[in-house]
């Protein structure tokens, strides 16, 4: 099944349309969510909240949402919105935000703890609606029913995945709203979306032809417009396709009817968890590592994405003997991934990350905890095997 019912309302002022789409969706009392006060600082929240008087709705807000959001947030939240009587959440934000925001929604409906949805207790089958004024082009939130929550107790780490329940519906999305945004959190934004787009085209899947042209386009156009963004920050078209590219790489199109690995996002969210890094700069580390460990177990979809993606061509590994080309294919693209990300000032490994000397029991425990005896479906991960792609994520 595919289902994106969200709105997208794409372009320079958008935002002055949110309070209009608000009251298109029915809102009366919203509770905006925003983060550390770019949003105040900026103007951008005066203009929304001008907005919103204008469409005659009324509105309660919720700031301090931190990167690597956390339930304690989101418990202060549902707290506010049943004081407030709200009937609609509005994030301002990035991906941290508009998931706080998800579980609000969530947990607003619900009697019982929000972290039951996160921990499999419970599954959302009601939730206030929500609209999106997206500031940062990274997580996809803004066009999934995804939600990712980090409980203070126990440093846990999970995500929660509806079909449409938190799906919102409507997002705002102009590009000028990210020319401020400091170089290092646009490239964690770029790994970030480009690791969403191959969680879905590492498959086992046979004969998804449409589906991995799709990932490889948006992945190739992503490569083409980050290095415009990083050196003209202004640059509104680049901006433009760079904040598409982020939304529709996790709006689900691109996993249409094959199997999605995600491994990678699981190994990551216990390395972002224990040690509070930036997601993207912490996927930039593990993705190279899992791809190196999938040359001597599935290698196929990674010598595919070297001549795909990676432009690596027969040419580029003369001298190998004929039975060693494929892998030094695959050995070429990763390598090729490795200095694109380094291009954008991104660690490619955890040392670079800032992580010296990273607790592998810890983290492999705390995964299998998390996620079960077995993690990702490219390659189900054991717990040797999760330890072995650590190793070379050092």
């Amino acid at each position: 099944m595919f289902h994106s019912p969200t709105e997208f309302v794409f372009g320079k002022q958008t935002e002055e349309k949110t309070g209009a789409m608000a009251a298109l969706y029915g809102a009366k009392k919203a509770l905006i969510v925003y983060g550390g006060g770019s949003a105040k600082r900026s103007g951008l929240l005066d203009r929304v909240e001008a907005s919103l008087k204008e469409a005659g709705v009324e509105y309660a807000e919720l700031g301090g949402v931190r990167p690597n959001p956390t339930d304690d947030k989101v418990y202060e939240g549902i707290k506010l919105a049943k004081e407030e009587g709200v009937d609609f959440v509005l994030p301002v934000g990035g991906g941290s935000t508009i998931d706080t925001a998800k579980a609000i929604a969530a947990g607003v409906k619900y009697d019982g703890d929000f972290w039951d949805f996160f921990c499999g207790k419970a599954v959302v089958k009601e939730a206030l609606p929500l609209g999106v004024v997206l500031t940062i082009p990274a997580a996809g939130s803004e066009a999934s029913g995804n939600s990712v929550i980090t409980k203070i107790d126990g440093l846990k780490k999970l995500s929660l995945r509806t079909h449409n329940e938190l799906r919102p519906k409507f997002a705002i999305m102009n590009p000028e709203l990210t020319f401020t945004l400091p170089p290092f959190q646009t490239a964690c934004g770029i790994a970030d979306m480009m690791v969403h787009v191959m969680e879905r085209y590492f498959s086992n899947t046979k004969n998804c032809e449409l589906t991995d042209r799709l990932c490889e386009a948006t992945l190739l156009s992503i490569i083409c417009e980050a290095p415009k963004v990083m050196a003209n920050p202004d640059d509104y078209d680049a901006r433009a396709n760079i904040m598409w590219c982020g939304t529709v790489a996790h709006n689900g199109q691109c996993g249409v009817g094959r199997e999605e690995d995600w491994a990678s996002h699981f190994l990551e969210h216990e390395v972002s968890a224990i040690y509070n890094v930036a997601h993207g700069a912490g996927l930039s580390a593990i993705v190279p590592a899992w791809m190196t460990w999938m040359l001597d177990h599935n290698i196929d979809k990674v010598e595919q994405f070297a001549r795909r993606v990676m432009g690596v061509t027969p040419s580029d590994v003369q001298g190998a003997a004929p039975g060693a080309k494929y892998k030094k294919v695959a050995a070429l693209g990763i390598e090729r991934l490795k200095e694109f990300w380094h291009s954008l000032g991104l660690p490619v490994n955890m040392t670079e990350l800032g992580i010296d000397n990273p607790d592998i029991d810890l983290l492999v425990k705390k995964l299998h905890e998390n996620k079960g005896e077995l993690v990702g479906k490219y390659v189900p991960l054991d717990c040797n095997m999760s330890r072995e792609i650590f190793e070379l994520a050092r």
